[in-house]
């Protein structure tokens, strides 16, 4: 739960002036403002540091700074968001399929939320990057469930769920999890790997993730996309560190400090 500074903090960060019930109408409405408003980011990660994904440093990195984070700092900044708003949201872990084959060894290391609201089970997650679900999905097997931008569904594999996204005309696994409530401790861990590990993306690329009305705007490392909801998708190279840093500060929110952006650039190449 956020202290009641922390809090007022928070909603001003993400521009959310609405009711404070625990209800999934103020659930959807709180996944969206915090996805429109603080992106998703590898600056850490890829210069070669390890977040820091306790509270007070997440408040400090994702709220008070123009920074954002990955899963673990995303989803624990939303869980004490939701638990100040009376909800009781629970930690899962799952393993990242998008871009591997389904049946792939994936290590256990994203971070999402299990959240009941009036009656329902529901599965909300703002630390996807690219193709996070932007509004929260009931937790029902086998149906399409509109969100404000692709059509995600869930599929029940008997212990464990499978979430899928329409891209393209396509339904592509995204990621598996179980029910199983999560620790600190697996986080602690699943955390150093991401950040450390030469197999993780976080390590090998810088990423940047910012979700625009209808809209997701992706940068992996020079490369810069935006992807419509309703349109092919359009790329072009950023050529240039200043070009890079500027694009970062006006397209994605994201300032990092002189150290970091040394580091970062070093990696670039």
């Amino acid at each position: 739960m956020l202290a009641p500074d922390d809090l007022a903090a928070y909603l001003a960060r993400i521009g959310y002036e609405g009711p404070r019930e625990p209800t999934r109408a103020v659930l959807a409405s709180l996944q969206l403002a915090h996805l429109e408003a603080i992106p998703f980011e590898s600056a850490d990660s890829f210069g070669g540091r390890v977040p820091a994904i306790d509270l007070p440093s997440i408040l400090d990195k994702l709220v008070r700074s123009r920074r954002g984070g990955y899963c673990y700092e995303h989803n624990t900044l939303f869980k004490a968001a939701l638990e100040s708003f009376g909800f009781r949201p629970v930690g899962l872990m799952g393993r990242v399929l998008l871009g591997r084959p389904e049946d792939a060894d994936a290590p256990r290391t994203h971070m999402l939320l299990r959240v009941e609201a009036e009656g329902e089970d529901l599965v909300a997650d703002v630390g996807f990057g690219g193709q996070v679900p932007t509004g929260p999905l009931r937790l029902v097997s086998g149906i399409a469930q509109e969100t404000p931008h692709e059509p995600c569904r869930l599929e029940d594999e008997g212990g464990t769920w499978l979430l899928r996204a329409l891209v393209g005309g396509e339904w592509r696994a995204l990621y598996r999890f179980s029910l199983e409530a999560a620790h600190p401790s697996d986080y602690a861990v699943a955390n150093h790997w991401v950040a450390t590990h030469p197999d993780s993306v976080f390590v090998r690329a810088l990423v940047a993730v910012r979700i625009l009305p209808r809209e997701r705007l992706t940068l992996l490392n020079r490369r810069l996309t935006s992807h419509p909801v309703d349109g092919a998708s359009r790329g072009e190279n950023i050529s240039g560190d200043g070009a890079l840093r500027a694009v970062l500060a006006e397209r994605f929110g994201i300032e990092v400090d002189d150290g970091l952006w040394h580091d970062v650039t070093r990696r670039l190449g």
